[in-house]
């Protein structure tokens, strides 16, 4: 039997997938561009990564992970040198297809689940509507 509330609580998994894909894609364009993506860009990615796995959220839901995956983007990019950020970003935009192995990647999916738990705890994110 279904949990009656269990429509109430986002999906941890696709929502930090979702931030993982934005940081893979903010640094994408760091690196490759030298720009950084906009909080309003990144909630419109993040509305297509999001109807891909079939999931619809509110504009505020959407830019509470686009802040999100600027956090982790952020701290990857200041704690990384030009080298290793294009290595390490290499290694996320490839692990977007997820039939690629990459040493890296878990630990930053990790943290995009950490800082989504985070969020739902001190409830930074949207409770959705009802």
């Amino acid at each position: 039997m279904a949990d009656p509330d269990s429509s109430e609580m986002p999906d941890v998994g696709k929502c930090a997938a979702a931030i993982f894909a934005l940081v893979a894609h903010r640094l994408s364009m760091f690196y490759e561009h030298d720009y950084w993506m906009t909080q309003a860009q990144a909630a419109a990615m993040c509305s297509e990564w999001l109807m891909r796995s079939k999931l619809n959220m509110s504009l505020k839901a959407r830019k509470c992970l686009a802040d999100l995956s600027d956090e982790v983007a952020a701290q990857i990019r200041d704690s990384l040198s030009r080298e290793a950020g294009l290595f390490t970003t290499h290694e996320l935009m490839e692990s977007l297809d997820e039939r690629y192995i990459s040493e890296v990647s878990p630990a930053i999916m990790d943290e995009c689940v950490r800082v989504f738990r985070e969020a739902l705890q001190t409830g930074d994110f949207p409770a959705p509507p009802g």
